[in-house]
């Protein structure tokens, strides 16, 4: 059986040294740091969910109320996070994207087109599979993704 893993609780990157790395990228865009643009990072950074736009800002307001974090902050920022490979997307189509902190380990997706859950997992012999591939097509690989499309066990069962 291949050796899938689904548990990404231990992260490979330091919150502190994220937020670090934040504030050199803000400062290098000619961008403030506020506290708004702190807290999404920082929301991010302790969500092992995939979060769109609208949810993220929702959790933010939840959690700080006073806060006053406007949802076109949430969205400038998610971009400037994105460009910079701080996060990734998964897009949904018209539905929109869905966001993740990038700095986790390598893993693939699979998206519940019913109910939109997504799964992590990483599968070594996958990734053997295309590292074999690539190489025996001379292609030199800077990056890739995979999502599978389908049915969640809790969909198929309903």
């Amino acid at each position: 059986m291949p050796d899938i893993n689904t548990n990404f609780n231990d992260k490979t990157v330091e919150y502190e040294q994220l937020l670090k790395d934040f504030k050199q990228l803000l400062k290098k865009n000619n961008l403030k740091f506020t506290i708004q643009r702190e807290v999404i990072l920082e929301t991010l950074y302790n969500s092992d969910e995939h979060l769109t736009p609208e949810a993220l800002h929702h959790l933010i307001q939840a959690k700080q109320p006073d806060l006053k974090t406007g949802i076109a902050t949430v969205y400038r920022t998610l971009a400037l996070l994105e460009d910079s490979n701080v996060v990734t997307s998964l897009s949904f189509g018209a539905q929109g994207k869905k966001y993740e902190l990038g700095a986790k380990e390598h893993h693939d997706h699979l998206i519940c087109t019913e109910c939109g859950k997504i799964t992590e997992f990483v599968d070594a012999e996958i990734e053997k599979r295309q590292h074999d591939i690539t190489d025996a097509l001379g292609f030199k690989m800077s990056d890739h993704s995979m999502q599978i499309y389908g049915i969640c066990k809790e969909c198929q069962e309903k």
